[in-house]
């Protein structure tokens, strides 16, 4: 419990730190006054103020903020936005600083994520595929259950000679529910065995399919990256999650998702944990992978999130002036309703998914 707690605080922590140094250091460089930078939500717990700027941890630990002055946020704070605005206020700001201070946000965590991916392929190299040779068998899987091992060289399915783990997956894919016979090789040993692959739902590109699955997974061989390589495989790295993203996002619009799968504080507290428990490398790796969704869900057109925000500023470029306050406090008014509804669902669905587990 204690590892989950602190792998959480940290895990958390950096995220929302990364976040809002984006709309901070943004804020800053544009002249812009920031009256509190916070980690966590109010009530405030213990900071110290520096110049104008309040730098503060609060007690609700699920996310943070920068109170940027001039700027209708989640405060709804309207009275301070009653008088003109001063110089060194958000509202005062051309179209493009005021729309650069919200999008460094997401960028911000895109950035980090990146960064992540492209060092963690310096230190730990590039996993490459070992022919057909097994590295994993799940416990109580048909595979465990035939008696293969870790280590063990597929050679054949059904007669048929395999030397690549893509070749071997094609035919086990394409046989769910039926059986088949494996044959391979434990050192000098040559073994053999009937096995019928389980039907599992997998999601390859945009679809959902049926196939079957023996529960093995390939030996990974890591070898060193070089300096370029790091950039290249960040950026297929993001390109894939990215893609596996907003593919879950467009089945959870069009209905071909549950909302159910969605997952909440407990259930990333939990993965938080489980990395930590299986080592640093693994634990920053899921901090990456949390920092890119972060990145690309504030950037969702939702009011409250960065991603409402850009579409009032997109409005504004298009008519040549501002919505007006009131509208614009409405739709945060409903955005936050709308947020702290879903907040409350997902924690209810991690609730559930582990008490079922």
């Amino acid at each position: 419990m204690a590892t989950t707690i602190l792998a959480t605080i940290f895990v958390l922590g950096i995220l929302v730190f990364v976040h809002e140094m984006g709309h901070f250091s943004a804020a800053k460089v544009f002249g812009i006054r920031v009256d509190r930078f916070s980690l966590g939500y109010p009530p405030r717990m213990v900071g110290k103020k520096i110049g104008d700027t309040d730098y503060c941890i609060s007690w609700i630990p699920f996310g943070g903020y920068v109170k940027i002055a001039g700027m209708v946020d989640e405060s709804l704070d309207k009275e301070s936005l009653a008088e003109a605005p001063k110089p060194w206020e958000y509202r005062s700001r051309p179209w493009l600083q005021r729309f650069s201070v919200i999008l460094a946000g997401p960028l911000m965590n895109l950035g980090f994520a990146f960064v992540v991916f492209a060092a963690a392929t310096w230190v730990y190299g590039v996993g490459e595929v070992s022919g057909s040779r097994v590295g994993s068998v799940v416990e109580g899987k048909p595979a465990e259950k035939a008696g293969i091992r870790p280590g063990d060289r597929i050679v054949s399915v059904d007669g048929r000679e395999v030397a690549t783990w893509e070749a071997l997956a094609e035919i086990i894919h394409g046989a769910p529910g039926q059986t088949i016979r494996l044959t391979w090789m434990r050192e000098d040993t040559v073994l053999s065995g009937d096995l019928v692959p389980e039907r599992e739902k997998i999601a390859e590109g945009d679809e959902i399919r049926e196939v079957g699955l023996i529960g093995i997974g390939p030996l990974i061989v890591q070898r060193r990256a070089g300096f370029l390589e790091g950039f290249t495989n960040a950026g297929r790295t993001m390109y894939y999650f990215s893609r596996l993203v907003l593919v879950s996002i467009a089945k959870l619009v069009t209905g071909r998702e549950s909302v159910r799968s969605l997952a909440g504080p407990v259930f990333i507290a939990r993965l938080a944990g489980e990395s930590a428990r299986s080592g640093w490398g693994t634990l920053i790796g899921f901090m990456a992978f949390l920092s890119l969704n972060l990145g690309i869900l504030n950037l969702l057109p939702i009011p409250v999130l960065d991603g409402g925000h850009l579409v009032f500023l997109s409005i504004e470029g298009v008519i040549r002036r501002p919505i007006p306050l009131k509208v614009r406090m409405v739709v945060q008014q409903v955005g936050m309703v709308l947020i702290l509804g879903l907040m409350l669902f997902v924690v209810y669905n991690d609730i559930l998914r582990i008490v079922h587990r």
